[in-house]
C-alpha cells in the first residue's frame, strides 16, 4: 500500500513537471463597426467586420534553452459567423523552433515581417483593419509555404528573412521578405523589403513616443507593387508615404493620419490620397469603443475608386 502511494506520488510529480514546461494560450479579437459607407455615387449602411479572429499558440521547453512552438489563427466575420478568408487557418499556421541566443526558425503560413516592421503600427487607430486600413501600401510577398529565420534581439535590434517556396506551381513564384527592427526607449525604427516575381518594394518607418503624443510614418518605394504575379503587367515605379499622430487624454485617444501615393511611372493618373480622423475610448485594457471617418480619393480606380466611411465600433480582445 505504501509502495503504491509512493509510486502514484512520483508519477504525479513527473506529470506536473512535464505540464509546467508546456503552455497553450487561447486568444482573439472581436472588432466590428456600424458604418455609413459611400463608394462612388452609391451609399449603404453596413455592419463591418474588422479582422476579427481566434487563435491558439503554445510553447514547449525542450531544455538547454531550446523551445518549440506553434501558432494557428482563424479569421471570421462577427456579423455573419462565416470565415473571412478562403482557408480556415489563412491568418496564420506555423510551427517554430528556437532559442533566445540562437534565434528562431519558422515554417508555415504567416504575414510578411516587412509589413509589420514598416506599415502595420503606423495607422494606430484601428490596427490597420477594416475600411480605414491603409489602402495605398504595396504588399509584395506570399504568405504561404514559408521558411523563415528570425535573429535574437541584441541591444534593441532584430531581423528576419523569409522565403516562400513555389512547390512546382507556376502561379506560386518564389517570394522573399526581409525585415529589420530597432527600438530604443520611445524610438522605434523599421525597414522592410519584399520581392515577388517582377514586383518589389522597400520601405522604412519610424515612430516616436513623446508623453501624451505619438507620431509616426513610413516611406515606401515599389516597382510594380500593386500588380503582382502570375499575371503581372509592368506599371512602373511609385513612391508612397503616410504620416500619423495620436494624442492621449485619460482613457481617450485622438488620431489623425494621412497617406499619399504618387503616380506609377508607366500608368498615368494613378496618384491617390487617403486620410482618417478617429477617436478611441478605452473602457478597459481589453475593450474599447471608437469612431472614425476615412476618405480615399482615387480617380483611377486602382485602389478601388473614391470611397468614404463614417464608423462607430466596438473592439474586444481576449
Amino acid at each position: 500500500m505504501k509502495r503504491s502511494i509512493v509510486l502514484a506520488t512520483l508519477a504525479t510529480i513527473a506529470t506536473t513537471g512535464a505540464f509546467a514546461q508546456s503552455s497553450v494560450t487561447v486568444y482573439g479579437r472581436l472588432n466590428t463597426s456600424v458604418e455609413h459607407q459611400k463608394s462612388g455615387d452609391e451609399s449603404i449602411w453596413a455592419l463591418q467586420n474588422n479582422a476579427s479572429r481566434i487563435g491558439f499558440k503554445g510553447t514547449e521547453d525542450l531544455g538547454g534553452g531550446l523551445t518549440a512552438g506553434f501558432q494557428i489563427e482563424h479569421g471570421f466575420n462577427v456579423d455573419s459567423g462565416t470565415q473571412s478568408q478562403t482557408a480556415f487557418w489563412a491568418r496564420q499556421s506555423e510551427v517554430n523552433l528556437g532559442s533566445k541566443s540562437l534565434g528562431t526558425v519558422r515554417l508555415g503560413n504567416f504575414t510578411s515581417e516587412a509589413y509589420y516592421a514598416t506599415a502595420d503600427y503606423v495607422s494606430m487607430h484601428n490596427h490597420d483593419t477594416g475600411t480605414s486600413s491603409d489602402a495605398l501600401y504595396a504588399y509584395v510577398t506570399r504568405n504561404t509555404n514559408k521558411v523563415a529565420y528570425r535573429t535574437p534581439t541584441f541591444a534593441g535590434f532584430n531581423a528576419e528573412v523569409a522565403l516562400s517556396l513555389n512547390e512546382s506551381q507556376a502561379a506560386n513564384e518564389r517570394s522573399i521578405d526581409l525585415a529589420a527592427n530597432y527600438s530604443a526607449g520611445p524610438l522605434h525604427v523599421g525597414a522592410g523589403y519584399g520581392k515577388f516575381g517582377k514586383s518589389n518594394q522597400f520601405a522604412i518607418s519610424a515612430l516616436y513616443e513623446l508623453g501624451a503624443f505619438t507620431v509616426g510614418g513610413y516611406v515606401q518605394r515599389d516597382d510594380n507593387g500593386l500588380n503582382t504575379p502570375p499575371t503581372a503587367v509592368d506599371i512602373g515605379t511609385r513612391t508612397t508615404w503616410r504620416l500619423s499622430g495620436m494624442y492621449t487624454v485619460g482613457a481617450g485617444e485622438v488620431h489623425l493620419n494621412v497617406g499619399r501615393a504618387g503616380e506609377y511611372s508607366k500608368l498615368a493618373d494613378t496618384d491617390a490620397t487617403q486620410w482618417t480622423v478617429a477617436y478611441n475610448h478605452n473602457l478597459s485594457k481589453r475593450t474599447k469603443v471608437y469612431t472614425f471617418y476615412t476618405k480615399v480619393r482615387d480617380d483611377s480606380g486602382l485602389y478601388g475608386g473614391d470611397f468614404s466611411s463614417l464608423a462607430f465600433g466596438v473592439r474586444h480582445n481576449f
